[in-house]
């Protein structure tokens, strides 16, 4: 079976007030605190469109490579809801704002961070609309509450081509536009916070064959879950075809506890949305240098070539920046930009530090990120700054402490007590032994005392050598330069 994914891609923009109203946005504000009189629909107000909106949204389709629609209209789309108290909401459907573009995004092959693929899925448009209000149902006194504080909030919908084949591209794809959203400020695509909502499209077909019957999960609010979503409908249909069944056009939900997507409702009666142009809004009229007129005000109008100007350093970019600049790996700069200020943190550290790029960048991946993972932080929380981990990097650099020190001084910075590194090495008596006649005692007793594994080194085994090397540091606590202490072994066995 070939498989099909194509994905709808609902994000709200970051602004400060609604799309065609003055009302505030802000995540769980009291329950319909944050309504105006148009969010309410009452008879008699007007849209009038939000600035920034527009502008987020141009900014968004030019990262993504599209085509700007010098003139764009706005559309009533007719369902009823609750929380939509219009009856109708305000979108793009004849002609969007934005066409035509594309995302290239790579995932990695077998779970290998080594081995990445690059792979592009086509845009087919962004358009800007208003949120619905939110619907709270109370099952325990079987009523439904609405929550207006949502409703007329500015979304841009992402619509891309049906280019993806399982949950790990669709997953790798969204992650790369949610970074694109958070680099250029159009978004903050928090999921959590139901910034950044997915839908996926998914159909089965056997080769040659047209497209299967598609089903639609809705309102996927998460990555992980997307990635799970998508494959476990993949899975179904296959089953079910398999068994002689047909696929249903239907909405179905991904029920995250099960690990399943469930039916909502059937697509069969395709519902009639009687779109119609919206009255109360003329066409939305963008400018570029050429086409700007002389007499025309700047703050009435959107000149797209100064957006484009202004754009920030993409996801894509920075990675091959960092690349470039710090020799490192080019799967590790994903880890970087991944984790939001890894790469400003990285780079703080290199700064102040003579330790080479590369080795840096293993103290912060495998020691920095695993803590701050088992601990549940983000970079802005971590206990340890910058400056410290450039501090000890540097001692360990100069040869002051070993690498088993060094571990022992971050796993105390991470106590957060405000100490130095200095200060722990020498509270806990960590400096590397500098008397060379001491550390040699120390690797002749341990000689002395292990005859098997010196018998085995000199047959020819040379991997017991790692054996000595690690008594002479329990010995030593930890504080001697493993690179001599081979050193002096080798000499020591070979006398």
């Amino acid at each position: 079976y070939l498989r099909i994914v194509g994905l709808e891609i609902h994000a709200q923009i970051s602004s400060n007030s609604k799309l065609f109203s003055g009302s505030q946005v802000q995540f769980a504000a009291p329950p319909n605190s944050l309504v105006s009189f148009f969010d309410a629909s009452l008879p008699g107000t007007l849209p009038v469109l939000n600035r920034r909106c527009v502008e987020a949204a141009v900014m968004t389709g030019l990262a993504l490579n599209c085509s700007i629609n010098k003139k764009s209209l706005f559309d009533r789309k007719h369902y009823f809801y609750a929380d939509l108290p219009a009856g109708y909401q305000i979108t793009q459907q004849r002609v969007p704002i934005a066409v035509n573009g594309s995302l290239s995004y790579s995932l990695c092959i077998d779970n290998k961070m080594s081995q990445m693929v690059t792979k592009t899925v086509r845009i087919k448009q962004i358009q800007l609309e208003q949120d619905s209000g939110k619907s709270l149902h109370d099952d325990t006194r079987c009523q439904t509450l609405v929550d207006l504080n949502r409703a007329g909030v500015g979304l841009m919908e992402v619509v891309m081509e049906p280019d993806m084949c399982c949950g790990e591209e669709a997953a790798a794809a969204v992650r790369e536009l949610q970074l694109i959203l958070q680099t250029l400020g159009s978004s903050q695509a928090v999921m959590a916070e139901g910034q950044l909502r997915v839908d996926a499209n998914v159909s089965v077909h056997h080769p040659g064959e047209p497209y299967g019957v598609r089903t639609e999960v809705k309102n996927i609010n998460s990555i992980r879950f997307l990635a799970k979503a998508v494959d476990y409908e993949i899975q179904r249909q296959i089953e079910e075809l398999e068994n002689g069944g047909t696929i249903l056009n239907e909405t179905r939900a991904f029920d995250s506890k099960l690990g399943c997507t469930v039916p909502m409702r059937d697509k069969e009666g395709k519902q009639d949305y009687r779109f119609m142009p919206e009255p109360n809004l003329p066409p939305l009229i963008l400018y570029d240098t050429k086409s700007l007129p002389a007499n025309m005000n700047h703050q009435q109008v959107i000149n797209i070539d100064w957006i484009q100007e202004r754009l920030p350093d993409l996801p894509s970019v920075k990675r091959e920046k960092l690349v470039e600049q710090y020799g490192i790996l080019p799967e590790h700069s994903f880890t970087l930009l991944n984790e939001d200020g890894l790469a400003e943190f990285f780079e703080s550290v290199v700064k102040q530090t003579q330790m080479k790029p590369k080795k840096v960048i293993g103290w912060i991946l495998n020691d920095l990120l695993s803590y701050l993972k088992q601990h549940s932080l983000t970079v802005k929380e971590s206990p340890v700054s910058s400056i410290l981990l450039a501090d000890l990097l540097n001692l360990l650099e100069k040869k002051e402490i070993s690498s088993t020190a060094a571990k022992r001084v971050l796993a105390e910075l991470w106590k957060g007590e405000g100490k130095t590194p200095l200060e722990i090495v020498k509270e806990q008596k960590l400096e590397l032994l500098q008397d060379q006649k001491e550390l040699e005692q120390i690797c002749q007793a341990v000689i002395d005392g292990q005859e098997n594994e010196v018998m085995a080194i000199k047959a020819g085994n040379r991997k017991v050598l790692n054996k000595l090397i690690g008594l002479v540091q329990r010995k030593t606590q930890g504080r001697s330069n493993p690179v001599l202490v081979k050193q002096l072994l080798e000499k020591k066995l070979s006398e």
